[in-house]
């Protein structure tokens, strides 16, 4: 069987399932410890994934923020800000995105194969245009991945990112923040869509650990036998 990475799956969402609003308006579901948290979880990664629509909606930088986790991951002899990846199926991505303007690290686009040539036009220049497959898989994007030495894989979204890697059955880590408040507009985009989950009512997924950060809490569910307790 084809290796793949340790995939751990960090979200955060409101009391009633949503990690968005239907508006324009950024939803901020965390505080500083948590961020911190999420800082140190990033760290300890070989590459950050997300959806190509958190690239456009959220315009993230992924990078590592504190300079002492950054030194550290220097003094390894890796780049201070693990490999950005992404995931698009019509490459409509700006390359002047905080995505690919920033981080001294490599940046991975992978694409439907009738995209690539499009997607390295547009993309060529600031990213490695890689593809993957048609339609895309999940499990061919990790397996590609552990191939190029990602060990650890970070996926932070969105939605629909989170819930083809739960569904394909490739996701050793569930770390769920809840916020606490409610969103209450079904336009909003939820923490997962539709979908057939490996864990269910006769199959239920272990919570491995309960952390409380100041108003939010920290659910992190133990997805797999890869589990990794530290």
């Amino acid at each position: 069987m084809p290796e793949r990475p340790y995939t751990l799956l960090s979200c955060g969402m409101s009391i009633d399932g949503y990690i968005d609003t239907a508006t324009d308006e950024r939803l901020v579901l965390s505080n500083d410890a948590d961020l911190d948290r999420v800082d140190a979880v990033r760290a300890d990664s070989d590459a950050i994934l997300v959806g190509a629509t958190t690239v456009r909606n959220d315009n993230p930088r992924l990078l590592v923020r504190a300079p002492s986790r950054r030194a550290e991951r220097i003094a390894r002899g890796v780049p201070p800000t693990p490999i950005k990846v992404t995931v698009t199926s019509r490459a409509q991505l700006d390359p002047c995105a905080a995505f690919f303007a920033t981080g001294d690290t490599d940046k991975l686009v992978y694409c439907p194969t009738d995209a690539v040539a499009e997607a390295r036009c547009r993309l060529g220049a600031v990213a490695t245009v890689v593809d993957g497959g048609r339609p895309i898989e999940m499990c061919r994007i990790s397996e590609d991945l552990r191939a190029r030495g990602v060990r650890r894989l970070m996926v932070e979204g969105g939605g629909k990112v989170l819930t083809q890697f739960l569904t394909a059955g490739l996701a050793d880590e569930l770390q769920l923040v809840v916020a606490p408040f409610f969103v209450g507009d079904s336009r909003a985009q939820r923490f997962v869509g539709d979908g057939s989950f490996p864990w269910n009512p006769d199959r239920r997924a272990e919570l491995a650990e309960v952390h409380q950060f100041g108003n939010v809490v920290l659910l992190r569910y133990a997805l797999s036998d890869r589990f990794d307790q530290d």
